[in-house]
């Protein structure tokens, strides 16, 4: 057994991760069907793809929107998930940046940096998008059609630029609603680097609504941090689609929480 996760995970796996962390005592067994989550897993951050994967397994949703991502990081996160916990996932990428000094590599081959989405179903009408104007560094989306809750559904993963870049966000904003718009049954996942009443979200709202009923593009609104640094910048937004319950998990292992939610039938 040993030999042969090895050979699944590649010799590029870290020190005692041929163990499986033991999840809690509460931890789901087998995947949620009508379960999704987003999660900036933090890129450059030490931290074990073994880790991570056990805090994914805890929860085992049916969707798994990634931002901060390394192709190899992915790759053996979803090797654990199979190996180790015997959760079985699809995956497509949102990469935007080639980046030897945070995904690895070689020089003249660097690691693929950006978006993944992982679904316990298959995924189709894959498509990736960079924003004409990243920022600090090059952002953009990605979107694939799964199912969730045994209905079809798009699902989109985004990252949006960072600090104080407000105006560029905005613009990434109006290219990500553009593409939501088309959709009645729509899911966006991802790291919006923006607090729920920052302007740079309206078209956003105006679409669809978070995944948690009492968080409104208001400062009066009471939305849960999803950060470190106590601040949502992390969100599930629903359009056609009706949320029944949301957590929201710290971990020591990046500095966005995981925010997962289970989605009602309509």
């Amino acid at each position: 057994m040993t030999v042969a996760l090895m050979v699944l995970v590649g010799p590029s796996a870290p020190s005692g991760a041929l163990s499986a962390r033991p999840l809690p005592d509460d931890a789901v067994r087998d995947v949620v069907p009508n379960r999704v989550m987003t999660w900036n897993i933090c890129n450059p951050c030490e931290a074990s793809n073994v880790d991570r994967a056990a805090e994914i397994a805890t929860f085992a949703p049916q969707v798994i929107g990634l931002q901060e991502a390394c192709v190899g990081d992915v790759e053996r996160i979803r090797n654990y998930l199979e190996g180790l916990y015997g959760l079985v996932y699809q995956v497509e990428y949102g990469t935007v940046l080639q980046s030897w000094g945070r995904c690895g590599g070689v020089p003249w081959s660097p690691g693929a940096f950006g978006q993944a989405v992982l679904s316990a179903a298959p995924m189709t009408d894959h498509v990736s998008v960079e924003y004409p104007d990243g920022g600090s560094e090059d952002r953009g989306y990605m979107a694939v059609t799964t199912t969730v809750g045994g209905r079809s559904v798009r699902v989109f993963n985004t990252h949006l630029a960072q600090r104080r870049q407000e105006a560029v966000r905005a613009d990434q904003t109006a290219v990500l609603a553009a593409d939501v718009a088309r959709y009645d049954r729509a899911i966006v996942l991802g790291d919006f680097n923006a607090v729920p009443y920052a302007p740079e979200l309206s078209e956003m709202w105006a679409l669809a609504a978070d995944t948690d009923p009492q968080c409104r593009p208001s400062s009066a609104g009471t939305c849960t941090p999803t950060t470190d640094w106590h601040s949502k910048f992390d969100y599930v937004f629903l359009r056609g689609i009706t949320p029944l319950r949301h957590h929201v998990h710290p971990t020591p292992y990046s500095d966005h929480h995981m925010l997962h939610t289970d989605l009602g039938p309509a």
